[in-house]
């Protein structure tokens, strides 16, 4: 592990950060609730001027009450595949891949879903899969217990079948499709702020705290991960640049009081 303290981090180099990209699970909230520290944290930010734009595994069914009621300013769902924002009063849906495309995707999807239950003893479909336009979930941790090798199996399956397929905190995802959390990052900072993402990459922030959030802790010189995200050291591959301390969305709650202060003092 190579990830610094968050507390380390250059207040000339935070008056710079444009905004903050987000997973929602575990860095946000505990148990599916967003935490009070976090809700307040995304309230102060975007009454400084940085929008919160969170890219998730979650389905688009459980990510638009978030949009409609103003907790968070836009949501990327089901990794890259699904932008949820509001113009006016108008909660927008677009989507990464066109309507013939999803429909083909559709039977093939629910094939792979079928085999995973089937052959995986005690896999089950995430309980928000009824709001899942574009993907699978295989609970492991949420309302279910997954074995490391079952979980490994269920990935094994889905890629075996051509998915995409990602382990977060709680679920296995899997899709079809190129998308990703990266390419839904890219997708609604344009389509949001009209920003060019890699043009700037170093004046937005990621924050997550789980195994799928890795790409993203890649890409970004400013990725932080929760305190939680310890909890995966043994199987993490890259680091995030720094850790918070606090865990959740307590470790938020620190990303968002350092921009801030940053912000003030320019």
């Amino acid at each position: 592990m190579d990830s610094r303290d968050w507390g380390s981090v250059e207040p000339s180099t935070l008056a710079a950060v444009h905004g903050v990209l987000t997973d929602i699970d575990d860095t946000l909230t505990r148990q599916g609730a967003i935490e009070p520290a976090a809700h307040d944290a995304l309230q102060r930010l975007r009454a400084a001027g940085l929008p919160a734009l969170a890219i998730t595994g979650r389905p688009m069914g459980w990510s638009e009450p978030f949009v409609r009621d103003g907790t968070l300013d836009a949501i990327v769902a089901e990794n890259g595949a699904v932008a949820l924002f509001r113009e006016g009063d108008a909660l927008c849906v677009e989507y990464a891949q066109d309507e013939a495309t999803r429909a083909a995707n559709a039977l093939r999807l629910q094939q792979v879903a079928a085999q995973v239950q089937r052959d995986v003893p005690g896999a089950t479909l995430a309980r928000d899969s009824a709001g899942r336009v574009t993907d699978i979930a295989i609970d492991h941790s949420e309302f279910a217990h997954l074995a490391a090798d079952a979980i490994e199996r269920v990935v094994a399956i889905m890629r075996a079948a051509g998915m995409n397929a990602t382990v977060s905190s709680i679920h296995v995802n899997g899709w079809f499709g190129r998308h990703t959390k990266v390419s839904g990052a890219r997708w609604i900072v344009r389509r949001l702020t009209g920003r060019d993402l890699e043009q700037e990459i170093g004046r937005w922030i990621y924050v997550g705290d789980s195994l799928n959030d890795q790409e993203m802790f890649g890409h970004f010189p400013l990725s932080v991960g929760v305190a939680n995200l310890k909890r995966f050291a043994a199987e993490l591959i890259v680091w995030p640049a720094y850790l918070t301390r606090g865990e959740r969305g307590a470790g938020f709650a620190e990303v968002a009081d350092a921009l801030i202060a940053a912000r003030s003092h320019a």
